[in-house]
C-alpha cells in the first residue's frame, strides 16, 4: 500500500491556484456532498465549530470520494491535537494565531517524528493505513503540508520570519481577525485592511511560500489576481443561509 500523494501541498508547491470552500458543520453528510462539487480543497474546521476527533474521521473518510483535499484547521497550535488529525489521516493542517517563528517552528515540529521533531510515534494508525503503508513513518513528512493563520499585527509584522521557517508551505491571511487587531472590527472591506492584505500576500510569495485567505465569492479573484494560491471563495453556513433565505423570501407572502 502506498502513501496517499497530497495534491494541495504538490499544486501549491508548483504555484497552481486552488479553489476552496470552508466548512463549519461538524457532519459527513455536508462534506461528502460539497467534497463532490468540484472544489480542490475543504477546510473541515475545529477551532470555531463543534468538531471533536469523531466527527472530523468521519469527514475525512467522507471526502475522499470527491475532488477536494481535506485541510484541517486544529484548535489550536497544540501538540496532542496535531498529532491526533495526523493519525486521522489528514496531510494538510491550518493552525491558527501564529505571531512569531518560533511558534511556526512548533508547528512544523508536532508533525514531524523524532528526532527531527516531536510527533507521537504510531504505526497502526488510519494515516499509515493500519500498518499497511509501507515505511510510513519515514515518509509521512514528505507529503504533510503545514500552513499557518496570520491574523494579527505581530504575525504581520514578522512574516518574513514564519516563513523562513523551514516546513512551513503556505500562509493563510485571516481576515476577520486581522481586520479587528487593526481597530477595523467588522469592516474587512477598509481600505487600510486591504492593503496590509495585499501587501502581505506579495511578502508571503516573495519568501517563497503560498498565501491564502477566505473571502466571499465577489471577492475571490481579486485574491487571485494579487497572487494568492489558496483561496477559499464561500461557506457551507452562508451557502445555505443565502439560499434557504432566498427560497423562502419568493414564497413568503
Amino acid at each position: 500500500m502506498d502513501l496517499p500523494v497530497n495534491r494541495f501541498k504538490h499544486a501549491i508547491k508548483s504555484g497552481k491556484a486552488q479553489i476552496g470552500l470552508w466548512c463549519s458543520f461538524p457532519t459527513y453528510q455536508t462534506i461528502e456532498v460539497v467534497a463532490g462539487s468540484g472544489f480542490d480543497w475543504l477546510l473541515l474546521d475545529m477551532e470555531h465549530s463543534p468538531n471533536d476527533i469523531g466527527s472530523l474521521n468521519a469527514q475525512v473518510v467522507a471526502a475522499q470520494g470527491g475532488t477536494a483535499s481535506s485541510i484541517v484547521r486544529v484548535q489550536w497550535n497544540d501538540m496532542v491535537m496535531i498529532k491526533r488529525v495526523l493519525d486521522v489521516g489528514v496531510q494538510t493542517i491550518l493552525v491558527p494565531y501564529v505571531q512569531t517563528a518560533e511558534e511556526a517552528k512548533r508547528a512544523v515540529a508536532y508533525t514531524r517524528y523524532p528526532p527531527e521533531g516531536l510527533r507521537g510515534v504510531a504505526s497502526s494508525t488510519r494515516a499509515a493505513g493500519y500498518g499497511r503503508i509501507k515505511d510510513y513513518l519515514n515518509k509521512a513528512k514528505d507529503e504533510i503540508c503545514v500552513l499557518v493563520q496570520a491574523e494579527t499585527v505581530k504575525s504581520i509584522e514578522n512574516l518574513e520570519a514564519i516563513c523562513k521557517i523551514d516546513g512551513i508551505d503556505g500562509v493563510f491571511i485571516g481576515p476577520n481577525d486581522l481586520s479587528s487587531a487593526m481597530g477595523h472590527r467588522g469592516n474587512i472591506p477598509h481600505p487600510e485592511v486591504q492593503k496590509v492584505i495585499a501587501d502581505s500576500i506579495k511578502r508571503i510569495l516573495s519568501y517563497g511560500k503560498a498565501p491564502g485567505i477566505l473571502v466571499g465569492e465577489a471577492d475571490g479573484q481579486r485574491m487571485l489576481d494579487l497572487g494568492a494560491l489558496f483561496v477559499a471563495v464561500g461557506a457551507d453556513v452562508g451557502l445555505l443561509r443565502a439560499s434557504s433565505e432566498s427560497l423562502a423570501a419568493r414564497f413568503r407572502r
